[in-house]
């Protein structure tokens, strides 16, 4: 059991310390491709913002509650108009952001892998799963 909780920590990695919001704006991806970020330049990081109408701190609560029901999900981090959240894949962790952008009436998100060099392409199918349910669910009461 002692190696198999070994491997299993090793695999989850360290939180990074890098991450938070600075000027308004997220962590940028770094060079690598297991990282999306909606406020990122280049195509091979970029992703669409969640989009939203109505009231701003509605559809944040609304985001938290999509996140809060997910398995793999552990909101970790929370203050007003931001969440970091701790996304887990079978054995690693990435670690994902979402940012309120209240004038843009949007939601701004990062995802990134902890580890390793790609990620198959698992953060933006997360992102767009995650987009998907917040789309779907219901406003906050």
């Amino acid at each position: 059991m002692g190696i198999l909780s070994t491997l299993l920590a090793a695999c989850a990695g360290e939180r990074p310390n890098n991450l938070g919001v600075r000027d308004n704006r997220l962590a940028a991806c770094p060079a690598s491709p297991n990282c999306v970020s909606s406020q990122a330049a280049d195509e091979q990081h970029r992703i669409a913002p969640l989009a939203f109408s109505g009231d701003a701190d509605a559809a944040f609560a609304r985001l938290k509650q999509v996140l809060s029901r997910r398995s793999d999900t552990t909101i970790i981090e929370e203050h007003p108009g931001y969440l970091r959240a701790e996304l887990r894949t079978t054995l690693f962790v990435d670690d994902g952001e979402f940012l309120l952008d209240r004038e843009g009436r949007v939601i701004q998100v990062r995802s990134a892998s902890r580890l390793g060099y790609s990620d198959l392409g698992k953060n933006r199918s997360r992102m767009e799963e995650i987009r998907q349910e917040f789309a779907a669910a219901k406003p906050a009461p």
